[in-house]
């Protein structure tokens, strides 16, 4: 094993090796082509939002997941700073133009959970639309639901101290300079701010129809493969591995109050 491979063992692997770990992307991977070929054939519309704090590992999961997909059928969507006009209009404007439409395979990174977030924590809304942000996300997520879209969506959450290091990392690493924002340096200094945005956010818009996801990020690798096998899982396809697919419950599932008094998601 060499050093970096050593270091990534340690640090992000969750003791899963670099072998081990490409070996098992390939595989799920390929399950994603023969999923994307389903919906591709019968129309279906796919809306996946991922969100989580900064540095949590959105950016790589999403970049594997879309890897070897269609680039016609498959979009990202990555929203920067709202406009003046966004800023006049209905908050949920600026999304709709970015839905699946038929045989359409999009991944928000990040959402319209912004205002939940980082909008909150850093004073970017009043108290006013924050409070009709949150009365409505559900009605609206259900609507979209109602009209054909299928909706997932996951939080990646990761640990104070590993959030530290990634964001260290950023710092050193020339090649990750273009994740460096002025939000960052802040993310550790609100560390209990955006937990508590986290808390309320998961309790008041977590439904039936549009549940949250919650994945444990801290191992880099894990999460990657978690996020893959619960996709497909929640998905169908002919000529599914069921085996190869099978979740593992103590990276991905399902939100629960109870999680955040037993660790389970972090404080």
């Amino acid at each position: 094993m060499s050093k970096n491979d050593h270091k990534e063992h340690d640090d992000n692997g969750a003791g899963l090796s670099r072998q081990e770990y490409e070996h098992t992307l390939r595989q799920l991977q390929v399950e994603l082509v023969k999923l994307q070929k389903h919906f591709i054939k019968s129309g279906e519309k796919i809306l996946v939002i991922f969100e989580g704090r900064d540095a949590s590992g959105k950016d790589g999961t999403i970049k594997r997941i879309i890897e070897h997909l269609s680039p016609r059928e498959t979009r990202v969507v990555a929203l920067g700073k709202p406009s003046d006009r966004d800023r006049m209009s209905w908050y949920f404007q600026r999304y709709v133009p970015y839905l699946p439409a038929a045989a359409e395979f999009v991944l928000f990174n990040r959402s319209w959970y912004n205002r939940a977030g980082v909008e909150r924590v850093m004073g970017f809304c009043s108290d006013a639309e924050y409070e009709e942000f949150m009365s409505s996300v559900l009605h609206f997520e259900h609507m979209l639901v109602h009209s054909g879209i299928r909706l997932i969506k996951y939080y990646l959450d990761i640990s104070k101290a590993e959030q530290k290091r990634r964001l260290q990392d950023r710092k050193a690493d020339p090649l990750k300079q273009w994740k460096m924002s002025a939000i960052d340096d802040e993310a550790i200094k609100y560390w209990d701010e955006y937990s508590q945005a986290r808390n309320v956010m998961l309790a008041r818009t977590h439904s039936f129809l549009t549940p949250w996801n919650i994945v444990r990020a801290d191992g880099k690798r894990q999460a990657r493969l978690g996020v893959m096998r619960d996709l497909l899982t929640r998905l169908d396809y002919a000529d599914k591995d069921e085996g190869l697919i099978r979740p593992d419950p103590q990276v991905v599932f399902a939100y629960d109050e109870a999680y955040l008094a037993s660790g389970m998601i972090a404080p």
